[in-house]
């Protein structure tokens, strides 16, 4: 079984959560920090953007970082640059989050060994965007 196959249950899982945070939201409807933000929204999950560089994306209030947010998120969703990814990856384990999606170009070896030593599920080199429309419309 490779690990392609292993992150099925785990995608599953994530999927069946309520509340997202997506790191590394963008304004730029080109972008995937947005196309992921909205489309977890249009699946009707609950999902907060995360980047300083905004306080608003579209109406939303925009969060500077996990810790600011109003409730714990299930799944901590990075749109970003493996560099913001293990920064912001440092500050989940206090704040009792334990599952994580780095779309691919998120992760690095650094992030992937970060989650393993600290029990947070991950999953990689997978979008989110295709295995929610897949779990939907299959």
């Amino acid at each position: 079984m490779d690990e392609q196959d292993s992150f099925e249950g785990l995608i599953n899982e994530f999927l069946e959560t309520k509340v997202f945070a997506v790191v590394g939201v963008s304004t730029n409807k080109e972008k995937y920090g947005y196309k992921v933000f909205s489309d977890l929204k249009e699946g009707n999950y609950t999902v907060y953007p995360v980047n300083p560089l905004y306080e608003s994306i579209y109406g939303e209030k925009c969060y500077p970082d996990i810790a600011s947010l109003p409730e714990k998120p299930d799944v901590v969703e990075f749109v970003c640059p493996p560099a913001i990814t293990e920064k912001v990856l440092r500050e989940l384990p206090s704040l009792g989050i334990d599952k994580v999606w780095m779309q691919p170009g998120a992760e690095s070896p650094e992030a992937i060994e970060f989650c393993r030593k600290h029990g947070i599920k991950a999953l990689y080199d997978i979008c989110v965007m295709v295995e929610r429309r897949r779990r939907t419309e299959g």
